[in-house]
């Protein structure tokens, strides 16, 4: 089995994680993706998240008709703090105790902050790291292995189209009453409009 792992807020799920996740399936020849969002996330203490159920009710209606991609709530089911180590160790636990090799998909900003992640190199022994491509980011390989030794030969590095699609700018057009259509699943959108997500006066 080749598992892959795509952790996140997911607040919400756009296309560009779709995108990301079947890009790195295909590549990589994932058997399952797994979707895991994250309860609390370490690095968000400070911002306002929208309740995890909401959050996991958006990735079940934007995955639910792709076989390859799975939703765990593995972070959502336990107590945190959450740190991505400690969710591979599970998920490997979980599913992937005979795979071949595990992969945590990640963007490429996100590798230019790997050191400053809880364990990141007891992480890097772990998974792999399947490395989708962000538009405008070019992380510092030179640096990022001279702070992780051994870093570079545990990446794989997924080409995908230059999507700029954002959460945060997602829940800035709701806020303002623009159009988010075309950049989720039209259930995700109906899912926000229903439970009034990202409104000004909406309750949290």
């Amino acid at each position: 089995m080749r598992l892959g792992i795509l952790g996140g807020t997911f607040d919400p799920i756009h296309f560009g994680h779709l995108l990301a996740a079947e890009m790195a399936r295909e590549h990589l020849r994932l058997d399952w993706v797994l979707f895991a969002p994250a309860a609390q996330p370490p690095h968000k203490q400070e911002q306002p998240v929208s309740p995890v159920e909401h959050r996991v009710a958006m990735v079940w209606r934007a995955i639910v008709d792709n076989l390859y991609f799975v939703l765990s709530r593995v972070d959502v089911d336990r107590p945190g703090p959450h740190y991505t180590l400690d969710t591979v160790r599970l998920l490997r636990a979980e599913y992937a105790t005979d795979a071949e090799e595990t992969y945590l998909i990640i963007g490429s900003d996100s590798l230019a902050q790997l050191p400053t992640w809880h364990e990141p190199l007891q992480l890097i022994q772990l998974c792999r790291l399947a490395v989708v491509t962000r538009p405008h980011c070019v992380a510092d390989l030179g640096a990022l292995e001279r702070a992780l030794p051994g870093l570079t030969q545990r990446l794989d590095w997924i080409e995908m189209p230059a999507l700029d699609i954002s959460s945060s700018d997602l829940q800035r057009r709701v806020r303002n009453g623009l159009s988010i259509r075309y950049q989720t699943p039209e259930a995700v959108v109906r899912y926000i409009a229903e439970h009034r997500l990202y409104h000004t006066n909406a309750v949290r």
